[in-house]
């Protein structure tokens, strides 16, 4: 009898960056373009355009997680950043099973912060302080475990 498959919860994920294995409430932004080109050869009869593959195109990560007290590490690197613009990391996301295996893992090529939020803070919440970091990067590979 054949094993059954069941789709992976997306709740059980890791993200690390910099040496640090940090948890996160949530990540998003995971996503690849390819743009196309419309081609027409001089001699097609038909006249319709083909349509070809171009660039590729990917979009910002999102990173949220909960503030701590003397956790920086979103704000240093945002200001390391903006004075030392060749400083890039890789950021690897894994999405784990129920013993924490990877299943999918997304890796992040030279990724900076292009923007970092603090939390929204109210009098009358009840929740945690969450913070965010949206990085730019230059690609991302995926493997399948």
């Amino acid at each position: 009898m054949a094993e059954e498959l069941w789709p992976v919860a997306k709740f059980h994920f890791s993200v690390q960056w910099g040496g640090n294995d940090i948890g996160f409430q949530e990540v998003s932004g995971l996503e690849m373009e390819t743009q196309f080109i419309e081609y027409r050869a001089g001699n097609d009869p038909t006249y319709l355009t083909q349509k070809i593959p171009g660039l590729k195109k990917h979009s910002n990560i999102s990173l949220k997680k909960g503030v701590y007290a003397g956790d920086s590490a979103f704000w240093d690197w945002w200001a390391d950043v903006q004075t030392n613009v060749e400083r890039r990391e890789e950021v690897i996301i894994q999405l784990l099973d129920e013993e924490g295996n990877p299943v999918v893992t997304w890796t992040i090529t030279n990724a900076f912060p292009i923007k970092v939020s603090g939390p929204d803070l109210k009098s009358d919440a009840n929740e945690i302080a969450i913070e965010s970091i949206e990085l730019a990067h230059e690609g991302i590979t995926v493997e399948y475990a």
